[in-house]
Formats: structure tokens, C-alpha cells, sequence
């Protein structure tokens, strides 16, 4: 099994910046593709930014030049670092993780609870 667990969300004035982490946890073989996703009140779940196994990263255009996804330096470790926090940045934060466990049935795509930011003007 696999376990997501994200980190890091709380309250910051606009322009702000806040570091979010995700922790993939579990029988792990690889973890292939790690995406952040938010969802605010009354609106769909939205992908923010997704980082592949070669390092490879994609953003939404509206997070573009302000937030970043990056490997942590311990293994299966992810974070995103968000900066000018905008007020319309207020979410519900989730890490979505995919890649393959070394049990039954392999492949994986698993989800965390979520950590909720909240950006105040």
C-alpha cells in the first residue's frame, strides 16, 4: 500500500509565500509522475504543477513565474514552494502521486488529504 501525506498549508497575507510537502510513503518500486492539485470552494480540482521522474515540471498559467515544484532531498519527498500568494491562491492543497509498489497490483495512483492554504488580502 501506499500512503500520500501532505504538509505545510496555512495562513499567509497576500504576497506571501508558503513551502508545501508531500511525503509518498509505502511499498514504493517508483514513483513516476507527483502532482500538486487544489480545490477551492464551489470550483472543480485543478492541477497547479506536476514534476515526471526525469525532473521534468508543467504549471498552470495562472501559478507560472510564482510557484515552483522541486524533489526534496529525502527520498519520495516533494515539495512546492509558492510565492506572491494571491488571495484567488486559496485552496484545498492535494498531492496526487502515480508510479509502480513492489506488491500487488503494481502500478499505483494515490492521493493525500489535502492541506488548506488561505491567502488574505
Amino acid at each position: 500500500q501506499v500512503q500520500v501525506a501532505e504538509s505545510g498549508g496555512g495562513l499567509v497575507q497576500a504576497g506571501g509565500s508558503l513551502k508545501l510537502s508531500c511525503v509518498v510513503s509505502g511499498s514504493i518500486f517508483s514513483v513516476n509522475t507527483m502532482a500538486w492539485y487544489r480545490q477551492a470552494p464551489g470550483k472543480q480540482r485543478e492541477l497547479v504543477a506536476d514534476i515526471g521522474s526525469a525532473g521534468n515540471s508543467d504549471y498552470a498559467d495562472s501559478v507560472k513565474g510564482r510557484f515552483t515544484v522541486f524533489r526534496g532531498n529525502a527520498k519520495n519527498t516533494y515539495h512546492l514552494q509558492m510565492n506572491n500568494l494571491k488571495v484567488e491562491d486559496t485552496a484545498v492543497y492535494l498531492c496526487n502521486a502515480k508510479g509502480f509498489g513492489s506488491g500487488w497490483p503494481g502500478s499505483f495512483d494515490s492521493w493525500g488529504q489535502g492541506t488548506q492554504v488561505t491567502v488574505s488580502s
